[in-house]
């Protein structure tokens, strides 16, 4: 985290990435996840990416990731998607009968920035603890009255 310094650019930019499993299939069990993060990591030795936090729900991931100005947020989302699919089916063949297409991803995502200077900590937080706040309500403090 911090300023990146590139050949030509110096840049700060932070991404909030959400996108969903194929037919919101909860398939991101412990070690799809883990095995998406090794991949992460592979993605981002080849690739001007930095993945600062991965988390998984089931069945989406969250994204916390910064790259270089000269990518979209279109092209990161198409090269995390191809390359973790492609694997995910290799490392893990029985994944193919719960999706029908061949597809493990689904074609939709949301992409936000993320200001190191607002709600970085926030947005770092929520995707840290993506999965273990199954069963628990939305919220701590209960709704208020209006009169």
């Amino acid at each position: 985290m911090g300023v990146t310094r590139s050949n030509h650019c110096v840049y700060e930019a932070h991404y909030h990435i959400v996108f969903p499993v194929k037919y919101r299939k909860a398939l991101l069990e412990p070690r799809v996840a883990e095995a998406i993060r090794e991949i992460a990591g592979e993605i981002q030795q080849r690739y001007d990416i930095e993945f600062e936090q991965l988390g998984t729900d089931g069945d989406h991931i969250h994204i916390l990731c910064s790259f270089h100005p000269k990518l979209g947020g279109g092209d990161v989302v198409r090269i995390f998607k191809s390359i973790t699919a492609k694997q995910l089916f290799r490392r893990f063949p029985e994944l193919r009968k719960d999706l029908w297409g061949g597809e493990f991803w689904s074609d939709g995502y949301y992409l936000g920035t993320v200001s190191t200077r607002g709600n970085w900590s926030v947005v770092e937080a929520y995707v840290k603890n993506q999965g273990e706040t199954k069963g628990k309500t939305m919220g701590t403090t209960p709704q208020l009255r209006l009169l």
